[in-house]
């Protein structure tokens, strides 16, 4: 959603109120969970739905 919105995680990050390193976590998938203020703080800065950020993997926990 960033390459499509023509923005760099620096820019995301002050527009969401989090780390620029707490938003490479999220992408790279290192993290076990997002809030879901933030979740929705990045869905409205990107004009997108959760589903188009998050990916379900079976048995990965």
């Amino acid at each position: 959603m960033l390459a499509r919105r023509k923005m760099r995680s620096r820019d995301l990050a002050p527009l969401v109120g989090i780390t620029e390193q707490n938003i490479s976590l999220l992408r790279c998938g290192k993290v076990k969970g997002v809030r879901f203020d933030t979740l929705a703080r990045i869905c409205e800065v990107l004009a997108c739905q959760p589903g188009d950020l998050l990916e379900f993997v079976a048995g990965k926990t």
